[in-house]
């Protein structure tokens, strides 16, 4: 399996970028936020890959980062979502504003990217929730991300119906009111009783 790699920068395409490894030229497929982050050919590169071995082909795909990469794994954990179509979510979505898209059930917004439809902008959005890290609305660095029972919280709510916009807002406030110690027990409870206000 390659993880990783680090070289120069040989070739530069649309979709595409050719690292040298040591006299090893490695064809990589990459988003277009990627392949504009990278150097100017003869640059030095450090990218992160993924491996996709299929009956008649092996494709490396490669990211600036390790967001982008896990991004580029639960997308293609999608039926229907294959390297490419991810790739194509990659350009038009960060990883994070795709973790809010779907955090928000926003299909629109990942129906942006090319290629995907209405109906399959649906079922990642489905398919994904939970899956991309903390809603928006419990980023890194707001008080609410500080306990780890959030995520718990999230989907304790989501399983009784919420919305998940409503149930992040309800659990961010909840998360806020108690603090890093509150206990899923007590976090549940006050998010239910904020959702109903």
């Amino acid at each position: 399996m390659i993880a990783r790699l680090a070289g120069t920068l040989a070739e530069l395409s649309a979709d595409s970028a050719v690292i040298d490894v040591r006299g090893v030229g490695y064809l990589v497929l990459a988003s277009g936020r990627t392949l504009g982050s990278l150097p100017a050919v003869g640059g030095d590169v450090i990218l992160l890959t993924e491996l996709q071995v299929r009956e008649d082909s092996m494709t490396l795909f490669a990211f600036g980062s390790a967001a982008e990469r896990e991004a580029f794994r639960q997308l293609t954990s999608v039926q229907g979502v294959g390297g490419r179509l991810a790739l194509a979510i990659l350009t038009i979505l960060s990883p994070d504003e795709l973790a809010r898209a779907v955090s928000a059930g926003d299909k629109a917004m990942i129906a942006r990217a090319s290629g995907v439809g209405p109906k399959l902008a649906q079922r990642i959005a489905l398919e994904l929730q939970g899956k991309l890290g903390l809603p928006a609305a419990l980023g890194p660095g707001t008080p609410a991300a500080a306990n780890p029972a959030t995520n718990d919280a999230l989907s304790a709510l989501a399983n009784l119906g919420f919305k998940p916009a409503e149930a992040a807002q309800a659990v961010a406030a909840a998360a806020e009111e108690l603090g890093p110690d509150g206990t899923l027990d007590a976090l549940v409870r006050l998010a239910l009783r904020k959702a109903a206000k």
